[in-house]
């Protein structure tokens, strides 16, 4: 038996739903580096069951490292994640996949696997449990909801970068876990498909899931997000409500770039965009 078989031969059990504000993942005081930067620095935070919270701030601010740290997958040199009220070093791997999925920036398979096999890689963690009667049902639902059941017999190295990213999406989603985690999921994706992996994050939390998704795009950030954690040189520097957060002083300290936050005239959603000359 290989080890990867060997992670999911056991009988595991489902794991409980978490109740509407329950706190599915805890960062506390969490330093953590790469090589030898440090690269995230006495981080608080949390996430709950039902909220969206958007991970924004400038290149190298620590949004990757500190979702990488709530997956555990970049060790914390002081600090401690837990999950679902437990530190990450006392669940295995195989249980740590029952209750978080994790979406990385980067999507490649080293084999040519078609598009529905990537996708069926997320119901992985649930053979040997009662849930893997519901395979072949969360694979489909997912595929649908990322608009890539077309391209299911398609050999994943052959797709573009954005169908991969939806490809990749839909293993995220067909993996049916309590907690998300999406690394810049709109990245790759034109205008309509960049909404539509929004509006899935949103959804998702509105059945209870807690949802983090990395963005650049401070506009998205107000749209959709129930919270944004605001992050700069490793620290969170700002946590709260869009309208509390996304203000100009802050996001053009942040941003070292004049940035502007207005409403939009008809639909009353913040616009945050950057502060520019007229021409």
């Amino acid at each position: 038996m290989s080890t990867f078989t060997g992670l999911w031969s056991r009988r595991r059990d489902i794991p409980p739903t978490p109740s509407p504000g329950d706190v599915t993942l805890r960062a506390t005081s969490v330093t953590a580096q790469r090589g030898t930067s440090t690269v995230l620095r006495e981080v608080d935070f949390t996430v709950a069951a039902g909220e969206v919270v958007a991970l924004v701030g400038p290149n190298g601010a620590g949004k990757s490292s500190l979702l990488a740290a709530l997956a555990g997958e970049l060790a914390v040199t002081a600090g401690e994640v837990t999950l679902n009220d437990r530190a990450l070093a006392r669940w295995s791997a195989a249980d740590m996949a029952l209750r978080r999925a994790v979406l990385p920036q980067t999507h490649s398979v080293g084999f040519p696997f078609t598009a529905r096999e990537v996708v069926a890689m997320g119901r992985a963690p649930w053979a040997n449990t009662p849930a893997a009667d519901q395979d072949d049902e969360l694979i489909t639902t997912a595929m649908t909801a990322t608009d890539v059941t077309h391209l299911a017999a398609r050999p994943f190295p052959a797709l573009s970068g954005g169908e991969r990213a939806r490809v990749a999406l839909a293993r995220v989603l067909a993996q049916h876990t309590a907690t998300l985690l999406l690394d810049e999921p709109t990245a790759a994706l034109d205008l309509g498909h960049q909404e539509q992996v929004l509006k899935l994050a949103v959804d998702r939390a509105a059945a209870g899931i807690a949802v983090v998704v990395v963005v650049h795009d401070l506009g998205v950030a107000a749209a959709y997000a129930d919270r944004v954690t605001v992050l700069d040189s490793g620290r969170v520097v700002a946590d709260g409500p869009p309208r509390d957060v996304l203000e100009p002083a802050l996001l053009t300290r942040v941003y070292r770039h004049p940035v502007d936050v207005f409403d939009h005239p008809e639909t009353g959603l913040q616009l945050v965009l950057p502060g520019r000359d007229k021409r």
